[in-house]
């Protein structure tokens, strides 16, 4: 495919925890995926780790139900790899308690009472805590010689809607919790997020209602302190009309006549319903063009880099996947 002008920005280069959010229906989990796998080309080691346990990631590779362990799902340019991680909160707080209080046995009897139940119902941000504690070890998880085990981790987080309050309940937990393990947990995670080494992507539709929510988003990560490293355009619609024409298409006013005479120079015959057919899908994709253009203009406005990723006519299959992967590695994605 052809090169494009570099958006990846540097600091997005430089981070090694990737964050991607947006509104449900935007693409977001197939935009993290691809996103994994652009980030390991290069013979690099990244996991993609899902955290709102849907299996969202196993179906999308096509893959059993995925368990709560890191499994290679895929392989990038230049023998990169992409592992992937499914939390699963239950298990993540039994490991908590096995990791900081030495609760191996005692932890899965309170598992068969029932205390991980009361336990997240009681504190509700125990849960995220889990998940982002969880994401935090598998990014400063070092090898012997001290080098990352991940070159990066991406994240496949909830919503837009959620996501503030999901990143930023840690600072509440440490609140809650004055001193001890679940103290130091939190504090680690809120350093980690609020580091260099966290990135935000935002991932959106051209229309109102995806838009609306991106930027209530990058408002919101923004009052947090969490920073955003770009805006992700999915699905966009490309223009299969000069621009000349766009307008009068999107506003029914093309010439059946003119049109008539070009199929027919073309060696097509021109009936009436070919015709009206043909104007009837021009001024469908051109009213949708224009649309896009409008909120792709409210989009630009928030002054962060856009990535713009295509729609895939053949649905978010593996092959999708390797296709914007390229879109995103021609774009400047490492």
């Amino acid at each position: 495919m052809a090169a494009t002008a570099e958006l990846w920005p540097d600091a997005a280069r430089r981070a090694r925890l990737h964050i991607v959010s947006g509104k449900g229906g935007t693409g977001k989990t197939t935009v993290a995926a691809a996103l994994a796998i652009a980030l390991a080309a290069g013979g690099k080691r990244v996991l993609l780790v899902e955290v709102e346990e849907r299996q969202a990631i196993a179906r999308l590779f096509d893959l059993p139900p995925l368990p709560y362990e890191e499994r290679k799902i895929a392989v990038a340019a230049e023998g990169g790899e992409v592992r992937a991680l499914a939390i699963d909160v239950e298990a993540a707080l039994m490991e908590y308690f096995a990791m900081f209080y030495n609760l191996g046995f005692a932890g899965r009897s309170l598992k068969k009472m029932g205390a991980v139940e009361f336990a997240t119902t009681l504190a509700p941000g125990l849960r995220d805590v889990l998940l982002t504690g969880k994401t935090k070890e598998c990014v400063t998880r070092t090898e012997r010689d001290g080098s990352c085990v991940y070159d990066a981790v991406v994240m496949d987080a909830p919503p837009t809607g959620r996501v503030v309050s999901f990143l930023n309940v840690t600072v509440a937990m440490a609140d809650l919790a004055r001193k001890g393990p679940i103290r130091n947990q939190a504090d680690g995670v809120v350093e980690l997020l609020h580091s260099p080494d966290t990135m935000v992507h935002l991932v959106t539709l051209l229309q109102d209602m995806p838009v609306t929510e991106t930027i209530e988003a990058v408002a919101g990560l923004g009052e947090v302190g969490l920073q955003v490293g770009t805006l992700i355009v999915n699905a966009a619609t490309g223009a299969h009309l000069a621009d000349a024409a766009l307008l009068p298409a999107a506003e029914g006013r093309l010439d059946p006549e003119r049109l008539a005479a070009g199929l027919h120079s073309g060696g097509i015959t021109a009936t009436p319903a070919l015709v009206d057919g043909l104007i009837e899908e021009a001024t469908l994709h051109a009213t949708k063009v224009v649309a896009e253009r409008e909120c792709a203009e409210t989009v630009a406005a928030q002054g962060l880099p856009v990535i713009t990723l295509p729609f895939l006519a053949d649905g978010a299959d593996l092959g999708g996947l390797y296709e914007l992967a390229d879109h995103l590695h021609a774009q400047g994605v490492r």
